[in-house]
């Protein structure tokens, strides 16, 4: 039986004065765990979550799924930063992270949306603009039943090591690899 992947905040409480200036961060990763590396969006959002909660960052909200689905626009639109996280087996990096713009173009690929549909949408529909990023994650195999390979779970936590400054403190330059 499937998983069932929802958003989930950091913390419950209200924040202090100080974290009200700060941006709202959605980081969203996407694939499916049961095929090995393809899950990696997934396992970033897991280890960025125990981050997250062990310091008490109420600005920011996680979330993962199988797929993005155009329900997700509503999600971005109530962030001012949106980072999309998700595997990839077209890199020789371990990791890449780039912006996105918005594109209503219609993508076929193993997602129902890409993530500069997600965004196109958010704007379309709720008329937000939050800035958005593609952190990818380099896979090596994609198996079904199969575990995560010792080389992508690497790979993630590599780049939460990269991320983890930016979501703390998401302003001026954007570490971006590409």
């Amino acid at each position: 039986m499937p998983q069932t992947m929802s958003s989930r905040s950091v913390s419950d409480r209200s924040p202090p004065e100080a974290d009200l200036a700060r941006p709202r961060i959605l980081v969203y990763g996407y694939g499916n765990p049961g095929r090995q590396d393809d899950g990696a969006g997934v396992a970033f959002v897991e280890e960025l979550t125990a981050w997250a909660r062990s310091g008490g960052r109420p600005w920011l909200t996680f979330d993962s799924n199988y797929q993005l689905n155009a329900e997700d626009a509503l999600a971005a639109a109530a962030h001012d930063i949106v980072v999309f996280a998700d595997a990839s087996g077209d890199q020789d990096e371990d990791f890449l992270f780039r912006d996105l713009h918005p594109s209503a173009a219609v993508s076929f690929s193993t997602h129902a949306m890409s993530p500069e549909s997600v965004i196109a949408l958010s704007r379309e529909l709720y008329g937000a603009r939050p800035a958005a990023y593609l952190l990818t994650l380099r896979g090596y195999e994609w198996e079904p039943n199969a575990a995560m390979t010792a080389e992508a779970r690497k790979n993630v936590s590599a780049a939460v090591k990269f991320i983890t400054p930016f979501l703390d403190c998401p302003v001026g330059d954007v570490p971006v690899t590409r």
